[in-house]
């Protein structure tokens, strides 16, 4: 397992943007899982660990994109109907002829066929007439009737036209969707070198959390960030541990982060990292490597605790659910994309109209629960969730995703233009 060196994670500054620290991880921090080779079937969601380049074009082959009469255009009369006779061969894909087609004649063709040589141009059927000789519709002596204004080569497939032999088809660092799986098979691939799923020990303490589907007694509440947080780590190809809950002593959390990290290639918690008497994974992190808290110009969220224990990279999240969720698409979801070895894509935002007013504090950025709507007119419009609260977790079940305020804006005015970052976007 490949570490990171010593206090990547040191930042002596105050409130860091959003932006500040996607760059400083970016600089900081490189994949810490190995390569492996996986067939196709079992590449998908998985990371590229080599650029895949194609040994061929893509298609091999002039072919015909539609089922129809292979022509020269030469042929063809530009102010009235062409009649030809038709080649008694019929071309199927995977069934190329040997021979060429004359000038004055038509091809009977059909869709991925390779073209013979001579004509360029491919009438589809549904355009054309055919008129059967003597001898019926099984007769040898067919003649196609095309009517004038095709241009010259359509529904002609270049060779190469999708790829070209020796071009970069897939990049280092992608992490594979349906398309690039196809994509590689295109090329002839029927393996890819991928990284190692990033092996991520999960936990929460704290002796106020109960498992859900046990009682609660007075004081308890149950552990949701865990389950939160374990969902939104497979969904980028981490292999969770859940490690479950730690009580809050000393002594059992440093040997549980100690376990954990001899074992994983990062540890992941919430809460717990504060400066009280009951904070002990702060202590903890610290007596078996380094901490760092990185005050994050963001709302929710604000503190994050990033470090390593031992040279194992640890972060440690908030407590509240909502600011989890938030701090972890900022922050997070980079951070872990990068440790895994994949391009930490920064997410696409839809410009839509705010369908609310608001005030902000300047030099922070902020991130509102928003649905979205449509109004008369069809356009999109984000409706804020009525309550902001950092606890509220039904805020993020009922809303779409979140309207996002950069730091220079302090007021803004209802019908105003916002950028929204849907979870689609940060939940894949």
């Amino acid at each position: 397992m490949a570490q990171l060196s010593d206090d990547c994670f040191a930042f002596g500054g105050p409130l860091m943007t959003v932006a500040e620290a996607g760059a400083l991880m970016a600089r900081r921090l490189t994949p810490v899982t190995e390569p492996e080779r996986v067939g196709l079937m079992q590449a998908s969601g998985r990371i590229l660990a080599e650029d895949v380049v194609a040994g061929a074009d893509v298609p091999p082959h002039d072919n015909s994109a539609v089922d129809g009469y292979a022509v020269h255009f030469d042929d063809l009369r530009p102010d009235g109907e062409t009649r030809l006779p038709v080649l008694p061969v019929r071309v199927a894909a995977g069934h190329p002829v040997a021979g060429g087609v004359p000038r004055g004649r038509a091809l009977r063709i059909f869709t991925g066929a390779v073209m013979p040589p001579g004509p360029d141009t491919v009438m589809m059927q549904e355009d054309c007439a055919v008129e059967h000789g003597p001898n019926g519709a099984n007769g040898a002596d067919e003649t196609v009737v095309i009517r004038p204004g095709i241009a010259r080569g359509a529904n002609r497939r270049r060779a190469g036209e999708d790829v070209r032999a020796g071009s970069v088809v897939l990049k280092r660092g992608t992490r594979l969707r349906p398309q690039d799986i196809g994509m590689a098979a295109s090329v002839g691939r029927v393996d890819l070198a991928v990284y190692r799923p990033l092996r991520v020990a999960l936990f929460s303490t704290g002796d106020e959390l109960r498992e859900p589907g046990t009682a609660l007694t007075p004081g308890t509440i149950y552990d949701s960030n865990r389950y939160t947080l374990a969902a939104l780590l497979s969904g980028l190809g981490c292999a969770v541990s859940d490690l479950g809950i730690l009580a809050d002593r000393a002594e059992a959390v440093r040997e549980a982060l100690a376990r954990a990290a001899g074992a994983h290639d990062l540890i992941v918690t919430s809460g717990g990292v504060s400066v009280g008497d009951e904070d002990h994974v702060k202590t903890a992190v610290e007596a078996l490597g380094s901490l760092h808290v990185w005050r994050l110009a963001i709302k929710p969220g604000r503190p994050a605790a990033l470090g390593q224990v031992g040279r194992t990279p640890f972060l440690g999240l908030p407590g509240n659910p909502v600011a989890v969720m938030v701090t972890f698409y900022g922050l997070a979801r980079a951070l872990v994309l990068t440790l895994a070895g994949a391009v930490a894509d920064d997410p696409h935002r839809f410009r839509v109209r705010a369908g609310f007013a608001h005030k902000k504090k300047a030099e922070r950025r902020e991130f509102l629960r928003a649905r979205l709507e449509r109004d008369g007119d069809g356009a999109l419009v984000a409706r804020r969730f009525p309550r902001d609260g950092a606890g509220i977790l039904s805020s993020m079940v009922e809303s779409d995703g979140l309207v996002e305020l950069p730091e220079d804006l302090t007021r803004l005015e209802a019908g105003t233009m916002v950028d929204f970052l849907p979870f689609s976007e940060v939940q894949r």
